[in-house]
């Protein structure tokens, strides 16, 4: 399957940015840049942080703005005595459609294991919402050549055993970390050779036809003049956006940029 067959996603993960007031303003603001010939085109997730996320649920009803409401983390227990974190069913009782598991800065920050992220994902689903899995080197192992060795150690942790997973709704993103928040891209050719090569990879976990409909992002420092020349590569099937989601206009570029190269649906 080539990666034009594949619907591309665009997420913009705010982190922890904008109070629940500003993202009332973002999501408001975002609305009035997207239309519905974007949504024909390519899917849309906005992470906020918890304290955002009905605020910008109120938004995105009330105006009808074409995107997925989305999370940045959550526990993989449905309860219980875990001060600070979040339920799965919480987060679906809110109209979360997309999780974003396992990110670097959960794994570096907040000793955040392969087990943890495979448990994670499999809760993810079993509330009915989409995991968007990350993974990434360091700038130390793109060094050393370990890039590959990396990724292959992470995916097959993630989807190594396929049970209770729906397979072909994973989405992974690969974010080398060197390039987070740095200001540093992958260039075209990289992004492509690691999204073919978590693809191969998860071929290997979840089946060939499963991880032909896989989407595989790319993350780290995205532009809106970088989007099109990367999602021309046919492994990589949407971008993973850090800062320029928190300024509607830049978003927005970054979706239509997308939209441009994607066909209607």
């Amino acid at each position: 399957m080539t990666g034009a067959r594949r619907r591309p996603l665009v997420s913009g993960n705010w982190k922890m940015h904008h109070d629940h007031l500003a993202a009332i303003r973002t999501m408001a603001d975002l609305g009035l840049r997207l239309d519905a010939e974007d949504a024909a085109r390519v899917d849309v997730s906005v992470h906020p942080p918890f304290t955002d996320l009905r605020s910008a649920q109120t938004v995105m009803e009330d105006r009808s703005v074409p995107v997925f409401l989305g999370a940045q983390h959550c526990h993989h227990r449905d309860e219980g005595a875990f001060t600070g974190e979040i339920a799965p069913p919480m987060l679906a009782r809110l109209g979360v459609s997309y999780v974003i598991v396992g990110h670097s800065e959960r794994r570096q920050h907040f000793g955040q294991s392969d087990e943890d992220v495979a448990r994670t994902l499999r809760a993810v689903q079993r509330h009915g919402m989409t995991p968007i899995i990350c993974v990434g080197e360091t700038g130390e192992e793109r060094e050393q050549g370990a890039t590959e060795e990396r990724l292959t150690a992470q995916v097959t942790a993630s989807l190594g055993s396929a049970g209770g997973l729906t397979a072909s709704a994973i989405v992974v993103a690969y974010e080398p970390i060197w390039a987070i928040g740095t200001g540093k891209t992958a260039t075209a050719a990289d992004a492509q050779q690691a999204c073919a090569h978590i693809r191969a990879v998860a071929a290997g976990c979840i089946g060939q036809e499963a991880a032909d409909q896989m989407r595989v992002q790319y993350g780290g420092s995205v532009k809106p003049e970088s989007t099109s020349e990367l999602l021309a590569c046919p492994d990589v099937d949407g971008v993973l956006v850090g800062g320029a989601s928190l300024d509607a206009a830049s978003f927005a570029d970054i979706v239509h940029a997308a939209a441009s190269g994607a066909p209607r649906r």
